[in-house]
């Protein structure tokens, strides 16, 4: 019995070596996303918790429970907690105007929601001190009567308003003019008040985009560094954020004490990111 043998074939040849060229840059290109990923991402993480456990873990806890450090934890969530519904309210009506109206200049103000996006924060902390500092004449005006804005919380709290605006609109816009107005209409057409309307019709539609936007939202606030470091004064015990209290430990060579807030913000920050997973997988479900 005779056995065929079969040629190589030129396409044959060259399919095979096209193949072995596409796995080789393939996995040369996974292997460097990993890498800058551990580099920039994992490790920096890791190290954190790393130096703050240096001393041991009753060195950590202490450094955790100084008058200071707690200060600055209950200074950071109260403003987030102030901060959040505010720009809640706030981020659905300006998305209610911009989809749901026709009015001249509204790209305009489509534009003007990216500014803090745009320019840095310290820009926005100084925007506050020039409206309400003592060399304005509102500030002194402020001041006269016993109201402090800059170097208090108020300022810290219209600060980080100002850099996370545009979080939760700018999710909620682009959802609702997708959406449209025909729902709102029926609606109202079948004798909803406006009022019954958003809650039973609008909020349910958009829901899940309003709670990924409290999300970042919330993420961005806890974080914030910038516009707080201007308008705060960085008193300890009365103006200084977890982020600022940080600033502070480490310029003072506290490198544990220092360590153990920010692992205190990193933990915060993970968690915020594992809700943000499991909501987006939430509504990858929901839609299929």
């Amino acid at each position: 019995m005779e056995s065929t043998v079969q040629p190589n074939l030129p396409g044959q040849a060259f399919t095979a070596r096209h193949s072995l060229k596409g796995d080789i840059v393939r996995w040369s290109l996974i292997t460097i996303v990993l890498l800058f990923f551990f580099s920039f991402l994992i490790i920096p993480l890791v190290s954190i918790f790393f130096e703050a456990f240096r001393q041991g873990v009753s060195v950590y806890l202490s450094s955790i429970v100084e008058a200071d450090a707690l200060s600055a934890i209950r200074l950071t969530l109260f403003v987030t907690l102030i901060v959040v519904p505010i720009n809640a309210v706030f981020g659905i009506l300006f998305a209610w105007v911009i989809t749901k109206y026709s009015f001249r200049g509204k790209n305009f103000l489509i534009t003007l929601i990216d500014l803090p996006f745009s320019v840095s924060p310290v820009i926005g902390g100084l925007i506050f001190i020039l409206l309400f500092g003592q060399h304005s004449s509102l500030g002194q005006w402020l001041i006269s009567h016993n109201i402090n804005i800059v170097f208090n919380v108020p300022g810290i709290v219209l600060a980080t308003l100002f850099v996370t605006f545009p979080f939760i609109s700018r999710e909620l816009i682009p959802l609702m003019q997708s959406q449209g107005t025909v729902s709102e209409e029926a609606s109202i057409m079948l004798g909803a008040s406006a009022w019954q309307t958003f809650i039973h019709v609008t909020l349910p539609n958009i829901k899940w985009a309003l709670f990924y936007g409290i999300i970042l939202c919330n993420a961005r606030s806890i974080g914030e560094f910038g516009a707080v470091s201007v308008v705060s004064g960085h008193i300890r015990g009365m103006t200084n954020t977890m982020p600022l209290q940080i600033e502070n430990l480490y310029n003072e060579y506290q490198f544990v004490a220092a360590f153990a807030i920010a692992s205190i913000m990193s933990l915060l920050a993970i968690l915020t990111m594992v809700i943000k997973v499991i909501l987006e997988n939430f509504i990858k479900k929901q839609t299929l």
